[in-house]
């Protein structure tokens, strides 16, 4: 969850992953999947930021605890190992139609 503020004055928490868009017009416009709408305080690079943020600490946070089930922790779920860009292939192009 990332904590924005109302125009008003009282934070709250969104889920980013229900964010489908971000609008200044010129105040910043949170738009859900649902098609909700909350006018917030922060700026549009502000509210990006905090996702960007939140994401990472998601995925920090994985790494950690799949760091903590390989030293013999067998409470622990398996977790997809992640790796970094660089050791990812290649992906084949998308064929266009009719190709």
């Amino acid at each position: 969850m990332i904590v924005v503020t109302r125009l008003n004055g009282p934070q709250f928490a969104v889920n980013p992953d229900l964010i489908q868009r971000i609008e200044t017009t010129p105040d910043t416009i949170l738009t859900l999947i649902d098609g909700t709408k909350y006018v917030v305080a922060e700026s549009l690079a502000e509210v990006t930021e905090r996702i960007v943020t939140y994401r990472a600490s998601v995925v920090a946070r994985t790494m950690e605890l799949a760091e903590e089930g390989q030293a013999g922790d067998t409470t622990m779920a398996a977790v997809t190992q992640l790796r970094p860009a660089s050791g990812r292939a290649a992906l084949a192009p998308v064929p266009e139609a009719g190709d």
